[in-house]
């Protein structure tokens, strides 16, 4: 049996309904969306569309396109990529003297964001610059004005909640700043959507980026973006739709223009199934997710010998935190601890965490940390669990 404490990286389990309709819609649905008038075909189409209308709802943003990807990583490459391309073919007025756009991030983003800045970067193509968060880890909206005003930006990008501490950020406050430069606004919910409430239908918000395997419930396969209606984005993947298939150039209309070739079917089943779950139950998933967060510290912080990185405290307005803790054990590396919680059957993330960027500024890089992360899920067998593997490594030190 495993206990499980790696959550950020993917919920689990789901939602029993989520694997049953993912089976039963899968065996008795599983035509081809979009390809035919025939009736499979169509009861996929509304399964997707019925989906779409969910993520809408949980994200309040029934005024802008979800369009769907087969991941986050995969939707933030399609928007950052389709941005720069705007800027590249001249469809966005520059911002600032600089030959280049200039791209703001925040210090906790994934490598799906800063590792396709870094490729364009390198060629000279745009100019990254960092937010500023002070060293008590707050997100200085005046320090931040401050930069805007002295090199505006033309992108922001900002991780809504830290893949390492679970920092959550201003992001409408942010994209308030950045609007008042004109600013184009990307913001990854990948650890937040649903869970931690963001009206992503403010026009603050340009793109919204989630992940459906992680704070949806939903299954890998699944992610996608929000889409303001009114930003135009070059599309940079390109193949068959299902319409207008003698134009040679990808369609206008949305979310085709987006969503080439087949959907997977099963994956957007089990995200209708786990949003339509999350919509009937949000308070107490939410509420759920926070008891356990609390729960986690307090067994964490019982040992002299466990640091936990991030602000002290992580339920202030200004430093607030979701259940994604990170840690440093005194006298051992990341990768010795995780090796004995995996000994006893718990399962955490250690390392990087695929953010690079956040370990440097934390001090942590390149070692790492090891994380914790809770869910829904997330039972008092398993904190029991962690708190006996806390036991033995406090005897055996």
């Amino acid at each position: 049996m495993s206990f499980y404490f790696d959550n950020a990286a993917t919920t689990f389990p789901k939602p029993e309904c989520v694997y049953d309709f993912m089976d039963s819609f899968y065996r008795e649905h599983g035509g081809n969306a979009g390809r035919g008038q025939y009736k499979l075909a169509a009861a996929a189409s509304k399964m997707i569309s019925e989906t779409r209308g969910f993520i809408q709802k949980i994200l309040c943003c029934p005024n802008k396109d979800v369009i769907f990807a087969p991941s986050a990583t995969i939707a933030l490459n399609m928007v950052i990529q389709g941005l720069l391309a705007g800027f590249e073919g001249g469809h966005f007025d520059r911002l600032n003297d600089r030959s280049v756009p200039t791209v703001y991030i925040s210090p906790f983003e994934h490598n799906s964001v800063t590792r396709v800045l870094h490729h364009f970067e390198k060629s000279g193509k745009i100019c990254v610059r960092q937010l500023f968060v002070s060293p008590g880890f707050e997100y200085e909206i005046e320090k931040i004005n401050a930069q805007f005003a002295e090199i505006p930006p033309d992108i922001v990008i900002a991780s809504h909640a830290s893949n390492v501490i679970g920092l959550v950020a201003p992001v409408l406050e942010i994209f308030s700043a950045a609007k008042k430069f004109g600013a184009l606004t990307v913001t990854d919910m990948a650890q937040t959507a649903g869970l931690v409430p963001l009206n992503v239908g403010s026009e603050l918000v340009d793109f919204a980026v989630f992940a459906g395997h992680k704070t949806l419930y939903g299954p890998f396969g699944i992610g996608g973006f929000v889409k303001n209606r009114d930003v135009a984005l070059e599309p940079v993947l390109f193949g068959g739709t299902g319409v207008e298939s003698a134009n040679q150039e990808m369609p206008e209309n949305i979310p085709s223009r987006y969503e080439m070739g087949s959907q997977n079917i099963c994956a957007v089943a089990g995200l209708h199934a786990a949003a339509q779950w999350f919509l009937q139950n949000q308070e107490k998933i939410r509420a759920t997710e926070e008891k356990n967060h609390h729960r986690l510290l307090e067994i964490l912080r019982q040992y002299d010998f466990v640091k936990i990185a991030g602000p002290a405290d992580r339920f202030s307005e200004k430093t607030k935190c979701i259940g994604v803790v990170s840690t440093l054990f005194d006298g051992y590396s990341a990768e010795d601890i995780g090796n004995v919680f995996d000994e006893m059957e718990i399962a955490v993330r250690t390392g990087l965490q695929c953010s690079p960027l956040a370990h440097k500024f934390l001090g942590t890089f390149p070692a790492g940390t090891v994380r914790f992360s809770v869910g829904y899920f997330t039972s008092e067998k398993d904190f029991c669990a962690l708190e006996k593997a806390m036991r033995y490594i406090k005897e055996n030190r």
